[in-house]
């Protein structure tokens, strides 16, 4: 089971969500998107829970607003952060989370913690909390199926974007062979005019020196 929550509406349309337990983290971590943004309490169990940007934005430029509701809901699902006050949350793209098979259910680490971002929390805001429990939904997604999908978009996608750069190449090659061949062909012209006007001269030049012996 997967629960999904909306962010702040004025913030614009960001879906946050998390798992029901570890073996749905499991799942999260294995088939993330490149635009999730994973969260954890700092130092402490919780929940994980993500943050799907739009495509083209980067963790540095994640929405003041939209990172509260991510980070409150964090603490509000650790049994023992949502107990104290001024806990950390970290947060990092899901690319950077590392997976290894001596790790267990659920467990995660860093490829490179310069790309691990931390936000301080100093409370529990309930109104933040209760607004986003308002948006719960829960299913139980195919993650796997998902991910597979957006792939095969991108993929087709990427296609689409090759095919129609090849055509616009070969308009360009085209039309570069046609403006050397207008080139060539003025060129041509010019040439067969300078050697009709120099006929033209040598025809009259001989005609005036065949009068000149007449007379």
């Amino acid at each position: 089971m997967v629960f999904y929550f909306k962010a702040r509406p004025e913030a614009g349309d960001y879906t946050i969500f998390m798992g029901l337990d570890k073996y749905e983290n499991e799942e999260l971590i294995k088939y993330g998107f490149p635009e999730d943004i994973w969260f954890h309490v700092d130092k402490m169990s919780s929940a994980h829970v993500y943050l799907r940007l739009q495509k083209g934005e980067t963790i540095d430029g994640i929405n003041e607003g939209v990172l509260e509701d991510c980070a409150q809901l964090v603490k509000a699902n650790s049994i023992q952060g949502n107990k104290v006050n001024n806990i950390d949350v970290v947060y990092t793209p899901w690319s950077n989370l590392k997976k290894t098979a001596s790790m267990d259910v659920g467990q995660v680490g860093f490829h490179s913690h310069r790309m691990v971002r931390t936000v301080r929390v100093e409370k529990r805001i309930n109104e933040i909390v209760n607004r986003l429990n308002k948006t719960k939904v829960e299913r139980k997604p195919d993650l796997k199926a998902e991910r597979e999908a957006v792939t095969a978009a991108e993929k087709a996608e990427r296609k689409l974007q090759l095919r129609e750069k090849k055509r616009r190449e070969e308009m360009e090659r085209l039309e570069k062979e046609r403006q050397a061949e207008i080139r060539s062909y003025k060129g041509l012209m010019v040439s067969e005019k300078m050697t009709s006007n120099k006929q033209i001269a040598s025809a009259s030049k001989s005609l005036q020196e065949m009068e000149d012996d007449f007379m």
